[in-house]
């Protein structure tokens, strides 16, 4: 690797030889072929959806009968967030066995340009980017204090662990299905790169920002912002890495300080497309915005990171 600017955040972390990957092509291009493959692209996307509809149904019926069978609950629960939080952490290994059966690329290339899930990269984006953005977000709950609902110490309790636990494996489950796995599909539908990031960032980040439900200007930004930066992380650095980093960091933060503030997440999650916004939601959007910026810049020189060598 070249003695770059952007060693502080890619060093240590060459790749090494995947059997089955192309070889000196970018992230997102590494599902492409001589044919554009649009039918199989689309039911890729499909599958990838009805993997996530599936999956939350599945894991939230057997929430909900736990709860109203043994436990005598009702409403939402702790027991029904982490039910959602592993409906969408089974998202890895189901996208990484979709690009093996639709592809033939092996499970691991999607972690990475290097083939691997590359934890010098994490960290070193954690360190540099977790902070500032832990702030920023968490500031956004100082200028749009929500509603309080009472809340008792066992789920109090549960909820933060659930947040430290599983909440990293739900983010990064999202990742790997759009900024990863659809990234790739989408990617690969056109004969250049550059054309190809182009609407392999946009139309997964239209998407997923139309299926969280809310059509309100201020949130529906927010989501833009949100997962558009996110995938051009991605392709900038060449793994999901450091795009999961922030994506952990913005939930696990918003579901700590909600349930540390006694906010009602479930009635917030179950009324999204309801909710208003306002001008705080767009703070994290500009922390996010910044992020992306300094990433670009620093690889501005090597350009994306590329499998094999950059």
């Amino acid at each position: 690797m070249s003695n770059t600017t952007s060693d502080w955040l890619l060093q240590v972390d060459d790749p090494v030889p995947t059997p089955r990957t192309p070889t000196a092509v970018e992230y997102h291009r590494v599902c492409a072929g001589e044919k554009r493959r649009i039918l199989r692209g689309i039911l890729a996307i499909a599958l990838v959806f009805v993997g996530l509809v599936a999956f939350a149904q599945v894991f939230l019926i057997g929430a909900r009968l736990i709860d109203t069978e043994l436990l005598g609950r009702t409403g939402f629960t702790p027991l029904q967030q982490a039910a959602g939080a592993l409906s969408l952490a089974v998202l890895i290994p189901y996208c990484m066995l979709l690009q093996r059966l639709l592809y033939g690329v092996p499970f691991r290339s999607l972690h990475s340009v290097a083939g691997r899930f590359r934890y010098g990269v994490f960290g070193r984006s954690l360190l540099a980017f977790g902070p500032a953005l832990l702030i920023v977000v968490a500031a956004g709950f100082l200028l749009a204090p929500a509603e309080q609902v009472p809340w008792t110490t066992v789920d109090l309790v549960t909820s933060f662990v659930i947040g430290m636990l599983l909440i990293p494996l739900a983010a990064a489950g999202e990742e790997y299905a759009f900024r990863g796995f659809m990234f790739r599909v989408i990617g690969g539908w056109t004969r250049t790169a550059g054309f190809g990031a182009v609407i392999g960032i946009i139309i997964p980040t239209v998407l997923f920002s139309l299926f969280h439900g809310s059509l309100d200007p201020y949130i529906l930004t927010s989501y833009l912002v949100l997962f558009g930066s996110l995938a051009i992380v991605t392709w900038r650095t060449g793994g999901l890495e450091t795009a999961v980093v922030l994506h952990i960091v913005y939930n696990v933060t918003a579901l700590v300080l909600g349930t540390t503030l006694h906010v009602d997440i479930g009635g917030a999650l179950d009324s999204r497309g309801e909710i208003s916004g306002s001008i705080a939601n767009l703070i994290p959007s500009a922390a996010l915005a910044l992020i992306t910026a300094v990433v670009w810049w620093i690889t501005r020189e090597t350009g994306p990171a590329r499998t094999l060598n950059r």
